[in-house]
């Protein structure tokens, strides 16, 4: 049995015996691994999100559920594939983090051997970026729209000017890859942009802003079309 095998079925085998507990020695005679392999597959699947938790004493073990299950998704590798470009795409998107891990819960609940086919694929898959390409947003910035909490920071404008100020985080607007966080500016006392990358010194503080909207008449772009995003 492969390991995304192993994944899917160490779930299942603790759904089907929910609430009651697996040892990690039970679970390595049943398949037939050590117990170390099962520990590690746990953390995996804990780290994906599934929500296994440890019972203590002598007859515990792990528990998941009964409701949790991980069924096969109809997900082709091809496109599987397609879902890792486009997260790798994302650049110093805000929301890149919670892609990936979106993307590992995928590939655990696809079939076995599509897995193992999107892995393949995905591996003939390359990007060439250069050393000044952002990676990755900070994550105070990725989280303060999920988390709203006033800012203070330190921002470079286009000739370089920094200035320090508080801002209260409003949503975020995307351009020709580059991601800009739109907020209420305290200094300026109006909405302004700004450029993630150009942002440094980043500090959460305990104050919540109080709650303001956030349309595209607010943005004032004044140039391209301005797209929202819908699910």
């Amino acid at each position: 049995m492969n390991r995304t095998d192993r994944l899917y079925a160490l779930v299942e085998e603790l759904r089907a015996v929910a609430p009651r507990p697996r040892s990690a020695r039970w679970l390595a005679d049943r398949f037939e691994v050590s117990v170390r392999t099962v520990e590690r597959d746990i953390s995996a699947l804990q780290q994906a999100g599934v929500p296994i938790w440890a019972e203590p004493g002598r007859t515990g073990g792990y528990c998941v559920a009964a409701e949790h299950t991980l069924p096969p998704v109809n997900v082709t590798p091809q496109e599987a594939m397609a879902l890792a470009v486009a997260v790798q795409t994302m650049g110093a998107a805000p929301f890149r983090s919670a892609a990936e891990s979106a993307l590992r819960k995928l590939v655990f609940a696809m079939r076995g051997d599509d897995a193992a086919t999107a892995r393949m694929l995905v591996s003939r898959i390359h990007f060439l970026r250069g050393d000044d390409a952002p990676d990755r947003m900070p994550r105070l910035l990725a989280d303060v729209v999920r988390d709203p909490r006033v800012l203070r920071i330190a921002y470079a404008d286009r000739a370089g000017t920094r200035t320090e100020r508080g801002i209260e985080p409003l949503g975020y607007v995307e351009s020709g890859g580059a991601w800009y966080l739109i907020a209420w500016c305290r200094l300026r006392r109006a909405i302004r942009a700004f450029r993630s990358d150009r942002i440094s010194d980043v500090v959460a503080t305990r104050e919540v802003p109080p709650p303001r909207s956030l349309t595209a008449a607010d943005i004032e772009i004044v140039y391209g079309a301005l797209l929202p995003l819908s699910l």
